[in-house]
């Protein structure tokens, strides 16, 4: 029957290759790190994740392997059927105090929480007013609720009071937001949505992916770099970025809404949960950065380090203080052959363009850890350099 089919999905595939957008997967021999083990040869790497570079912390990894001894593999199932493991609501409360919410619900994603998220709480009755530049799992997660549907192009706080003002005769409002905006750096105006919020009586929802555990003065995300952490009603964040690298998320906030979410949360209700491995070491993480932010504050040097060295280098990048750097070029194949050839240059970075950003804003998305070493982000700019000559990048 698929012989029907396979000459349209050849064709599509065939479209993607010939515009220079085919999405290839590299191949990692050994963990992540500052350096990383790529077609036989250690290359530094520019490109992940691993902002507070936990993905391969020692310590982490000897609390994943007790967890494992004292929790086994998983429950098989579901935690409403076979009851929750002390481990999982250990590490709930080690979220809810970390960020001083009510309480927290594990999902196996961040990806997950958001799409168990709009749909439990918000209803025909109700509006859900978004950023445009959300993270597909938000896009996704509001298509899921029935809820009525609007967008507000990025950081405009004038066209989001708007929507505040036409949709006063819906019984609810959610203002959605990222607290940092993953493919340009971007910070959300928290406290003008805050005020905003606040002034229509609407709940705000932050998804703090790429800002927990490293970013604001103790690494407690955007709401706390703003000083607004107390005036979020719900955020939902991950443990597979700076929190140990390896998957898992959360939604912490009002308690109401988590009781709501246990009960009727889809994803929550049929899949299983985080593994007890991952349990385990996202709280040793959790203990780890309550008690320093040296990490979180290297991370902060070696990104002003970077942005200043790229900058002078005659890059154009994205202005802002977040480790993630976008270097823009526009054009995407461009951005892939750069991509290419920094990697015969030792260094690991991967070109983005449509779909995950928009047609002629294609770019390579640098992003710095505090894994990394000075002399490293040296290399990594000189080698930019190099490539962005011989690319006519730079001249």
């Amino acid at each position: 029957m698929f012989e029907h089919d396979r000459q349209r999905l050849r064709a599509e595939l065939d479209s993607i290759r010939e515009q220079g957008l085919w999405k290839e997967e590299r191949v990692l021999q050994g963990p992540q790190g500052a350096m990383i083990r790529v077609n036989g040869k250690e290359v530094l790497c520019m490109c992940a994740n691993n902002y507070l570079g936990l993905a391969n912390d020692q310590e982490l990894r000897t609390a994943a392997k007790q967890a494992i001894d004292s929790h086994g593999l998983g429950l098989a199932s579901v935690r409403f059927i076979c009851g929750t493991q002390d481990l999982h609501k250990t590490l709930e409360q080690r979220v809810s105090t970390f960020f001083g919410t009510e309480d927290t619900i594990l999902y196996t994603s961040c990806f997950d929480a958001n799409g168990g998220l709009f749909e439990t709480l918000m209803g025909e009755q109700d509006a859900i007013i978004s950023d445009s530049l959300n993270h597909a799992s938000i896009i996704d997660g509001i298509r899921l609720s029935k809820a009525q549907r609007l967008r507000y192009q990025n950081g405009d706080m004038q066209e989001l009071e708007q929507h505040l003002q036409a949709t006063q005769s819906c019984r609810s409002r959610l203002i959605a937001t990222d607290g940092v905006f993953s493919m340009d750096g971007f910070i959300a105006k928290l406290p003008q949505i805050c005020d905003l919020a606040e002034k229509y009586g609407a709940m705000l929802m932050v998804d703090d992916s790429h800002a927990t555990g490293f970013f604001g003065p103790t690494g407690r995300g955007t709401p706390e770099f703003h000083k607004c952490m107390h005036r979020i009603d719900v955020m939902t964040s991950t443990f597979g970025k700076a929190l140990g690298g390896a998957s898992g998320g959360f939604t912490t906030g009002k308690k109401e809404i988590i009781d709501l979410l246990r009960n009727r949360s889809r994803p929550y209700l049929f899949s299983n949960t985080v593994a007890p491995a991952i349990a385990g070491a996202t709280i040793a993480c959790i203990d780890k950065l309550s008690k320093t932010t040296a990490l979180r504050d290297k991370l902060e040097r070696n990104t002003k380090f970077f942005r200043h060295a790229m900058a002078a280098a005659g890059f154009d990048i994205v202005p802002g203080e977040h480790p993630i750097c976008p270097i823009m070029l526009g054009d995407a194949k461009l951005a892939v052959d750069m991509a290419r050839q920094m990697l015969d240059e030792g260094v690991y970075v991967i070109g983005f363009c449509f779909p995950v950003v928009p047609k002629g804003k294609a770019r390579i998305r640098v992003q710095i850890s505090a894994a990394h070493e000075i002399p490293q982000l040296e290399t990594a700019v000189a080698a930019f350099a190099k490539v962005g000559k011989r690319l006519g990048v730079l001249r």
